[in-house]
């Protein structure tokens, strides 16, 4: 029997990160196995909460593909999810839960492989860490 592959809940600027998995999918890139997918309008729209929440809800790792911080559309928005991802993993940190389970990851648009290739690495450390002990039990 192998092992469940670590679930990751990765949210993606509809402006970078949607179109770059839809370059990795469309060529074939191995992708991991447990990912869930959650477009947003742009990085910055994304509060604190829903990052641990997601966490909280069973994800073992949680991924945030942003455009790089020259290239966003609504100006600061990269700039102010970077912010919360820094008290975010703080929060982690202080309740216990390894602070490598949140990450940034800037993209293009063209950057699809790149974008595969960070997720079977983030799946591989995810892994690693072993399951995320900070999610509620279902019931």
């Amino acid at each position: 029997m192998s092992p469940v592959a670590p679930k990751i809940v990765a949210f993606c600027c509809e402006q970078s990160g949607v179109l770059a998995l839809d370059m990795a999918k469309s060529s074939n890139a191995k992708l991991p196995d447990n990912l869930e997918l959650v477009p947003v309008p742009c990085s910055g729209r994304i509060e604190t909460l829903y990052l641990l929440r997601a966490l909280e809800s069973g994800a073992d790792g949680v991924v945030v593909f942003a455009c790089y911080e020259e290239n966003c559309r609504y100006l600061q928005g990269n700039i102010r999810l970077k912010s919360r991802v820094g008290y975010a993993k703080q929060l982690l940190a202080k309740i216990g839960l390894e602070p490598e389970r949140l990450e940034i990851f800037p993209l293009a648009t063209n950057s699809g492989v790149k974008c595969a290739e960070f997720l079977m690495r983030k799946s591989d450390q995810l892994g690693a860490l072993g399951p995320n002990l900070g999610k509620t039990a279902k019931e």
